[in-house]
């Protein structure tokens, strides 16, 4: 199978999705309710989430009938197929919909193939507000707008990346106490936060703001995220050679069979 052909696919796509979250940018959405996680910015969805999906099928779907590919959407129902083929497609297609509705950058594409054995294989996220690309291919590096991608650190302190502020998170001491115990670590001068933005968005600003983590620990509820909310960026992470994992540091599962969710496990992705 070719990934870099079907990595030039899922960037078209993405792009593809990514004007149509422009076109609507400005305007006032109405906003609808879905069954997801316990957080309110899992159960928003819009007319336009539906559209991007819409716009990323187009170009996945004859993929998916070429090369025998399966299809994991947010907006469509699980259908199992991901656990009968080798591969398949993980798409969240708009990602942070609750910072798209308020009118905040925060919100992205993402793309990703997946294997049946949950490791990822393409990756690929679109961020609408600044048209910027990132994409990475297993073996093949990570990628900023075509140019490979080199990490830099430009900051003296830690950032928190988080899609709530930190005193408003489940379990913010335990939070806390693991920030700073980097900050000591790397001789770092505090922590500063970035709280708003979706998931997938999180995860680029940790690599674009180091030496920066993110970090959900495990909890009962369902919730934490989702597959799609990590199978792209785990791809990028993996070919810069850094941490995404599961909150105690073990490789992260992309095709659970008990459910989408990541809850019980807890996510940690690090640039430090």
């Amino acid at each position: 199978m070719n990934l870099l052909h079907l990595n030039n696919i899922a960037i078209k796509a993405a792009i593809s999705a990514g004007r149509v979250i422009q076109k609507y940018v400005n305007d006032d959405i109405l906003v609808e309710k879905k069954k997801g996680g316990s957080s309110y910015a899992s159960q928003v969805v819009t007319a336009v989430d539906r559209e991007c999906e819409t716009a990323i099928l187009s170009h996945l779907l004859p993929s998916c009938n070429a090369f025998d590919l399966a299809l994991l959407s947010e907006e469509t129902e699980d259908n199992g197929s991901r656990f009968e083929k080798d591969f398949f497609w993980c798409i969240d297609p708009m990602d942070g919909t609750l910072a798209f509705i308020n009118k905040q950058p925060g919100y992205s594409v993402s793309i990703a193939l997946i294997a049946k054995d949950g490791t990822p294989h393409i990756g690929v996220v679109f961020d609408p507000s600044t048209d910027t690309i990132y994409h990475a291919v297993k073996g093949n590096g990570a990628y900023k707008n075509g140019s490979p991608w080199e990490i830099k650190h430009t900051n003296n302190h830690l950032t928190y990346v988080t899609d709530r502020k930190l005193k408003d998170t489940p379990h913010a001491k335990k939070i806390e106490c693991l920030l700073n115990e980097n900050v000591v670590k790397f001789s770092l001068n505090g922590v500063k936060e970035i709280a708003g933005s979706g998931a997938v968005l999180n995860g680029i600003l940790v690599l674009e703001n180091g030496p920066a983590c993110m970090l959900k620990p495990p909890k009962e509820e369902n919730g934490g995220g989702s597959i799609w909310d990590f199978a792209a960026t785990a791809c990028i992470y993996k070919e810069l050679d850094l941490s995404a994992t599961t909150f105690d540091g073990r490789r992260l599962d992309l095709n659970k069979i008990d459910g989408t969710f990541m809850n019980q496990e807890g996510v940690f992705y690090a640039n430090l």
